[in-house]
Order: C-alpha cells, then structure tokens, then sequence
C-alpha cells in the first residue's frame, strides 16, 4: 500500500478469531475495558496496533492503513521520524532520565520560548491535564481567587475543575445564556461545579456580563483557540482580543489550552488567531511522540514555581519531568517544523476539509468537515458552528458516525471514533486523494446509497 496507495478492503481485526478480538479478550481479564485507551475503545474490538513507519500503520493481522490521527494528533511527523529516532537513539546511549537536570531541557525551552511570543519561561511536566492543572494553580496563586472561568464543551484533560462542563453528551447545559456547571465525570466533589463558571464561546455580551458579575472571585479563564470537543469552533473577528482586554480589566490569568491547537500553525492558535494569553499549556507535538506537557508564559506569574526565591509559592515537580527522551525528542520535532512546512500541511489540511465537504455535499448529507491547519473533524451537522452548541449533533446520527468510522478503517484509513484526524509531513497530495476516495465510499455506503 505505502508504493501504490492501493487498499482492499480487510477489516480483520472485527473477526471473532482474529489477533485483535484475542488480545482484547486478554486484556479485559486485566484491565477495565480491555484498554487504558478509553478514547479508542468501540464494539466488538479494537483495532491493536503491531508497527507503524510514516503516515502507515500495521494491525495485528498484518493490515497497513493509512494512519489520520497519529496518536490523538501527538505525531506531527507521523511514526519512526527519522531525526526524531536518531536524537531518541543518541540520548539513550548517554542516558534515559536522571535526578539532574540536564542541558536538553534548555534547548526545548529555548526553542518554545523564541517561537511562541508570550512565553517568557516554560516548566515541563508530563501530560496536557498534569500541566492545565498547574497553570490554574498558578493563576489561583497569583490572584488569590479559587473560581475559574471555562468555555461550554471545551475539553482541558482531566484535572477535577476542567471536568467541568467538558463536551461529554448528556449533559444538562441549561440556559444558553447562563450556561449550567455540570459535572462531566463521576467521583468529583460537590463543591466542584461551584467553583467553575462556564460560559459560551463566542457570545460577547453575555461573557461580559457573566465576568463582570463574578469577576471578584475568579483566577483564570482558559480556553483553547481550536477546540476539537466544540467541533473546532473558530474565535470570530476580535473575541480573543476582547478576552484579552477584559481579562486584564478584571485581573483575571487567560490561560490558552494549545496542547492540540499548537499543530497549526508556526506560534500555534495564538499565532494563527491572536489573543495574548498570560500562561499557555502545551503537550502533544511538543514531545516528539513521548509524553510531555508544559506551562509557559509570563515571568512574574512563572516566578511562583522558582525556588531560587525561597520555598515556591506553588509547589510542583515530577520524577520524569523534562526527561531527556522526551525533551530531545520534542526538539527533533519541532525543530523540523518550519513556518514553510506549516503552510505545506496547512494548504493539505485545506484541500483535505474543502473538498470532502464537496463529497459530503454530494451525498446529500448534512453535515462538514471543519478545522484548521493540518486538524479536521468530520461533523454530521450542517449548522454554522459558533460554539458547542451548534456543533452538537443529534442522537440519531450516532449509528451514522459509527459506520462511517468503520467503513473507513475497512477503506484504509484510520481516523478517530468522534471523526477527528489530522495530517502529519510525510503525507502529500496522494495521501489527501485516497482519504477523499476512501471518505466519498464509506460515506455512500453509510448511507446505504
């Protein structure tokens, strides 16, 4: 396949008997679920994966497909880049992870500091949620406030407070003006939801009335530029800037969530739509493919973590934090993604959304693909999307989704089971053809036309 792009079709791995169902019956004995992936789990089986080179990977029964997600998106250069593969090779002949700090570090932060504007200092951690945490933390501490403000819909890991409210169906949003904080996970404190104002995106009155009336008690707004959970909603004209000015107004720490939306442009979502965040986190691509998370921005606010200063005003650390793995890793990766090689996946990722949508069109079914750069998400709603809202899509379309998401895999093509995908550099136009031709099938045959 990976010399001529030419796939029959072979969904094995649903089989009863196949590699596939065997491991998951394994793994259920073990594990909840059958998989600490919950993101990928779907009926009968999962697809395991056995290897993976480029933009290819290869299922336990042998099966090579092309490979849209990359990890969740982690992969900007897809799998075994080789630069990446060789910095990892040489740092473990010199060492896997110490107590010290070591000079590796230095190079990433450097790298991320003269790339992204705001950021003035950068701390590492190990995962988007470990980092989003961190930041609110130190927004807490510097303003002395406990609540937080989020956007509906918008997912930002797993800490208790970003559970709030975080794109899960089911949920009672309430008023759409006076958006309800609701728990989107068991085993939160009662006290949780209080402590989160959630408003809606790109609605500008009625985000400056729900500051202005709760301003005194709240330490940060986050929100991500690019949200894939709200459909990968775009800030209209001027509300990031306008964030940024009540914000400030208010004293309140902006946080960007840019752990998905730094893949889409040279300085990320703030690059590509503005918005001048006080602190961002950061994660995926940043890792090269290794766990990562990072929090990085202003100096007087980074300050809280500094224990040159005395004892932290904010405590944190971590036993793999900054490894050299990772942070070589991260290095390797970034360090190829020029703005040129940006706008080459861009203008993929565009080709990619604007003419499956044509497809879509075609066949008669409501729905789009949005997103930006090098992400896309495939929606089977044809409302504009503005916010979480408009980007929900009915119940009825579940069965829809499902078959579309198999049928593609059947097609050889992996995308998420929410329709997600991305582009990573090895792919050119080639790679964007056969995703149109294995789309424009699988939506028929979804369809049942």
């Amino acid at each position: 396949m990976s010399q001529t792009l030419q796939f029959v079709r072979h969904n094995a791995f649903l089989s009863p008997d196949s590699a596939s169902a065997k491991l998951y019956e394994e793994a259920s004995r073990f594990i909840p679920g059958g998989s600490s992936r919950v993101h990928y789990h779907f009926q009968p089986n999962p697809l395991y994966a056995k290897s993976a080179s480029g933009c290819y990977l290869t299922d336990a029964e042998g099966v090579e497909r092309l490979d849209f997600l990359n990890n969740m998106t982690a992969l900007i250069h897809g799998h075994v880049n080789p630069a990446v593969k060789q910095a990892l090779i040489d740092q473990i002949e010199r060492g896997t992870a110490f107590s010290e700090p070591a000079e590796e570090e230095i190079s990433l932060a450097r790298l991320m500091s003269e790339r992204v504007s705001t950021v003035e200092q950068i701390r590492f951690g190990n995962s988007g949620t470990e980092s989003v945490m961190l930041a609110i933390k130190l927004a807490r501490a510097h303003t002395g406030r406990s609540m937080i403000a989020k956007f509906e819909g918008f997912y930002h890991g797993y800490y208790d407070y970003a559970q709030i409210s975080n794109g899960l169906p089911g949920l009672d949003l309430g008023d759409e003006h006076a958006p309800t904080s609701v728990a989107g996970t068991g085993g939160l404190s009662d006290s949780v939801s209080g402590d989160v104002l959630v408003l809606p995106f790109n609605n500008r009155p009625v985000v400056e009335r729900l500051l202005e009336e709760n301003h005194q008690s709240i330490s940060a707004l986050i929100l991500d530029p690019l949200s894939n959970k709200a459909g990968f909603v775009r800030p209209v004209e001027g509300f990031l800037q306008f964030l940024r000015e009540i914000t400030s107004e208010y004293g309140i720490v902006l946080i960007f969530d840019e752990v998905i939306s730094f893949r889409i442009s040279h300085g990320g979502g703030q690059g590509a739509y503005g918005g001048e965040p006080d602190l961002t986190v950061f994660g995926k691509i940043i890792g090269g493919g290794l766990p990562v998370g990072a929090v990085g921005g202003r100096r007087d606010i980074m300050a809280l973590l500094d224990p040159s200063l005395g004892n932290p005003v904010v405590a944190s650390g971590g036993t793999f934090s900054a490894n050299p793995l990772t942070m070589v890793a991260g290095y390797a990766a970034l360090e190829q993604m020029t703005p040129a090689e940006y706008d080459r996946i861009g203008r993929l990722g565009r080709k990619l959304r604007d003419e499956g949508n044509s497809i879509i069109a075609a066949a008669g079914a409501k729905g789009q693909i949005t997103g930006d750069g090098s992400l896309f998400r495939i929606l089977f709603t044809d409302e504009p999307i503005a916010n979480y809202r408009s980007s929900m899509q009915q119940s009825a379309v579940s069965d829809l989704i499902a078959k579309l998401h198999i049928n593609l895999l059947d097609e050889g093509v992996i995308i998420s089971k929410t329709l997600l995908g991305c582009l990573s550099t090895p792919m050119g136009e080639q790679e964007v053809g056969f995703f149109l031709s294995a789309l424009e099938r699988s939506l028929h045959r979804a369809l049942g036309s």
